[in-house]
């Protein structure tokens, strides 16, 4: 049965405008492009097809030079995440390419160590524990480093630039001093065949370490409390410690996270070039902010985007080989990514004066 509304009844009613009534569906092509990492990842595409067509017989699209693009942004990606993890909590790192170096020194000089001499067929007595324990080395020594800079910062207060500035120059110097100026060399080479340049459907191995990190740091800050915390600690920092947060020992654990992850790199260095490479990491801090950055993470923390990490990867690496293959001085390609660093930047000062966007 029925029931009428009464005139009254429906005079009571108060009007409601209908465009209030909801909220009208987003188009797909505004949903995707809502993120700073969807504009990257484009124009990570404008670049491959422009330095695809301005390269001779069109070598940057090659396989050779493909793989090669994969291997160079593995270990970026890897500091890049790191520093990521730390700038979601507010802090910094500009000791991610020294941790490398160091990390690498003592791995490299545990795996010559324990190999032993190479039989007449290339054979080492001992390469299976040596390789591991050199790994181990490896990453223990980038965690190490990694909480050393976490107490400094967290338990000394001293502002995290300051004191990953102080930290680089010693875990370089200890570098140097280990290896008295020069690289190690005569690492084991079947550790380059069968890890750092080898690959399973051409993909890399080291690459998948990458990936599968990214992949795991994604699901943390997503889907768990710690990753709440982190970009917590990010947001406002005293509001998170009257919440109960432990801070301290939270940006310890995450510059430990980060340290690891330089570790790993370490590892995937000298199982690359067979040797250590010193020389070769003075631009990794430079090019971890620039992918960080511009991958649409904010500087004062309380926002990561891990897939604009990646993207803002592949943009670094793929401007920085880009201008190599076609034929661009050195000095010019540091000019380029300082310059895509300075607009990432003032894109993120844009954002964060524009905090509706969040």
């Amino acid at each position: 049965m029925s029931t009428a509304i009464s005139p009254k009844s429906k005079a009571s009613e108060p009007e409601i405008d209908p465009d209030l009534r909801a909220v009208k569906p987003q188009s797909l092509m505004r949903r995707l492009f809502r993120s700073t990492g969807s504009y990257i990842l484009v124009l990570d595409v404008l670049l491959i097809i422009a330095f695809g067509f301005a390269s001779n017989n069109f070598v940057f699209w090659s396989a050779q030079n493909v793989q090669a693009l994969l291997i160079n942004g593995t270990e970026a990606l890897l500091l890049a995440l790191g520093l990521a993890m730390l700038l979601g909590a507010g802090a910094f790192d500009l000791s991610i390419g020294s941790n490398l170096v160091l990390s690498s020194v003592l791995g490299a000089s545990t795996i010559k160590a324990l190999a032993g001499a190479p039989d007449a067929a290339g054979n080492y007595p001992n390469l299976g524990v040596a390789i591991a324990l050199g790994a181990v080395v490896c990453v223990a020594t980038g965690v190490v480093y990694g909480i050393v800079n976490g107490i400094l910062i967290a338990y000394f207060d001293i502002n995290s630039l300051i004191a990953t500035l102080g930290t680089m120059g010693v875990g370089t110097g200890v570098a140097l001093v280990i290896t008295q100026g020069g690289d190690i060399t005569g690492v084991p080479i079947p550790l380059q065949e069968h890890f750092g340049l080898a690959s399973f459907l051409s993909i890399p191995y080291p690459t998948m370490i990458a990936v599968v990190a990214a992949i795991a740091l994604f699901l943390l800050l997503r889907f768990t409390r710690y990753g709440m915390r982190t970009l917590a600690l990010g947001s406002e920092r005293t509001s998170a410690e009257r919440a109960g947060i432990r801070v301290k020992p939270q940006l310890v654990s995450l510059a430990a996270i980060a340290g690891g992850l330089c570790g790993i790199a370490g590892f995937i260095d000298i199982s690359r070039y067979g040797s250590t490479a010193e020389a070769g990491h003075v631009q990794d801090p430079l090019v971890a902010i620039t992918a960080v950055v511009i991958g649409g993470t904010l500087i004062e923390g309380g926002r990561v985007s891990i897939i604009g990490v990646i993207w803002g990867t592949v943009l670094a690496v793929v401007l920085q080989t880009g201008l190599i293959i076609i034929g661009v001085p050195s000095f010019y390609q540091l000019i380029a990514v300082g310059l895509v660093l300075i607009i990432a930047v003032g894109i993120d000062r844009y954002r964060v004066r524009h905090r509706g966007d969040r």
